[in-house]
């Protein structure tokens, strides 16, 4: 695929719809010092934090083999700097009610349909009793999953402080994890280092113990029961007042949905109540553990020192997926159909990566750079097909002649 100037991306190997099939190359895995690199409350806590100001953004300084002078990288550079500075145009000229305002009114609706759910479980006939389920479960993942998203790159308010507030609410309150490692693993390392072999690669959705049927159709059932037992793991990184106040908010998310089953929706016994927040929990959570792993594993992944400049690594290593109303409204567009823009851009919110999509798009597909898209059923049956590729084995390395 030729870039700006003529210069070719030659990856070692084939290139099959889209996706590079690539030689594995063993040396190079990473910086030591990268690999190091601890969770917060640490002195190496080290990461380069999410950015999309115009200029280098992160990653965009990083030395090239054989020790590439600063001069042959600036026009690369420039392309993040040029995108950047039209993205940046289109949100001054953007109302709070597009930057904000849309995402927040989602948030506020699925509050307010959370009586509605609880009530509809009263009911001793199936269909007022299932529509209760769904409403639950929708408005769950619209919580723990876009609240608890943009809570964590900060795109719901410019206030740092309130940043904060709803950081706790809905990643701790909301989804039961802890705010400083959600954030840290997310934002710092995930985004800083998409698709870097050892750091951002997505290897922490890998269980390569489970065949492909298990772990695609089966396994997501119980993500509501491995993700509180996730989070109190990762206490042990974290100082003793943020797990302190991970703890209470965690007892006090699911303490307030037992006791609403209990006293409003008129449960009899504690074993139906747990049961009913599992069905709840869990009704999303197929196309929750499918999207992550769609939109990253299977595109070209990089060694740490061999690492492509910023805008060249998103738009290799990142995919978007077709529109869905459902997964629009409990996910967000930035985890849908706008993850390219999301990765380029990580502090803007899911409506204004929807508006800049066209721009990004654009000037990605202009500048001869890939854009990936593809359908939930085309991935789904890529990763039934490769699964022993893709999701067991250790990802190849992709060399890409001409961008450095």
């Amino acid at each position: 695929m030729p870039l700006e100037d003529g210069d070719p991306v030659r990856p070692r190997g084939r290139q099959v719809n889209g996706e590079v099939s690539s030689v594995p190359r063993l040396r190079g895995m990473g910086d030591p010092s990268l690999r190091s690199t601890t969770a917060p409350g640490s002195s190496r806590t080290d990461v380069l934090a999410e950015g999309w100001e115009p200029g280098p953004a992160p990653g965009d300084g990083d030395v090239t083999p054989g020790g590439a002078p600063q001069q042959e990288r600036k026009p690369e550079e420039a392309l993040m700097t040029e995108l950047s500075e039209l993205v940046q145009e289109v949100v001054k000229s953007s109302s709070w009610w597009e930057r904000h305002g849309v995402d927040i009114s989602i948030l506020a609706c699925s509050f307010l349909l959370l009586p509605a759910g609880f009530l509809c479980l009263r009911s001793a006939q199936a269909i007022p009793f299932l529509v209760g389920v769904l409403t639950l479960g929708v408005v769950h993942h619209t919580l723990t999953v876009k609240g608890s998203h943009l809570a964590s790159h900060n795109a719901l308010t410019k206030s740092k402080s309130w940043g904060k507030v709803w950081a706790v609410f809905f990643i701790e309150l909301c989804s039961a994890f802890t705010v400083e490692q959600a954030t840290y693993n997310h934002v710092k390392i995930h985004h800083g280092y998409t698709n870097i072999i050892g750091l951002g690669d997505s290897s922490t959705w890998k269980l390569p113990f489970l065949n492909r049927y298990v772990y695609m159709f089966v396994a997501p059932l119980a993500v509501p029961i491995l993700t509180p037992l996730v989070a109190l793991d990762l206490l042990r990184n974290v100082e003793w007042k943020a797990a302190l106040r991970t703890l209470c908010c965690m007892f006090l998310g699911f303490y307030c949905h037992y006791w609403l089953l209990l006293h409003v929706s008129g449960f009899q016994s504690p074993w139906s109540a747990l049961l009913c927040m599992l069905l709840t929990r869990s009704l999303l959570a197929h196309p929750y553990i499918h999207v992550n792993i769609f939109q990253h594993i299977g595109l070209p992944m990089f060694a740490a020192d061999r690492k492509p400049k910023r805008i060249h690594l998103m738009s290799l290593g990142v995919l978007n997926l077709p529109r869905n109303a459902l997964l629009d409204w409990s996910f967000g567009h930035s985890l849908i159909s706008c993850h390219v823009e999301h990765h380029l851009f990580p502090s803007l919110s899911d409506n204004m990566c929807l508006k800049i999509k066209p721009i990004v798009s654009q000037y990605l597909k202009q500048k001869k750079l890939p854009y990936n898209e593809d359908t939930y059923s085309s991935r789904l049956w890529l990763f039934l097909q490769r699964y022993e590729e893709l999701m067991v084995h250790a990802p190849p390395i992709t060399e890409l002649v001409g961008i450095q």
